[in-house]
């Protein structure tokens, strides 16, 4: 999910850009953000990095394999429309 470390550093961040009143809370008030953000973000349905490029690379050899079958199923329903074409091309082919 996501690393500690950078919910560390949002907590941090968040925390430093608060006036200087909500500061003298101390790290009490990094700690309670960081909880929450910690607790908030794993509600996200959220995957990481290397999952997304994984999915990526899913999706694009999926969209090549459709791409081929769709050339292919246009081959055959042309065939269907006029058998002979399909016989000429297999001839010229051949020659």
């Amino acid at each position: 999910m996501l690393d500690p470390k950078k919910i560390e550093q949002i907590a941090r961040q968040i925390h430093n850009s608060m006036p200087k009143g909500v500061k003298e809370f101390g790290d009490d008030v990094e700690k309670k953000l960081r909880t929450v953000l910690q607790s908030q973000l794993s509600k996200l349905d959220l995957v990481n990095r290397e999952e997304f490029d994984t999915q990526t690379q899913v999706l694009l050899r999926t969209r090549e394999k459709l791409a081929a079958m769709e050339q292919r199923l246009d081959e055959l329903e042309a065939r269907i429309e006029n058998p002979q074409a399909g016989i000429e091309k297999k001839t010229e082919q051949a020659e």
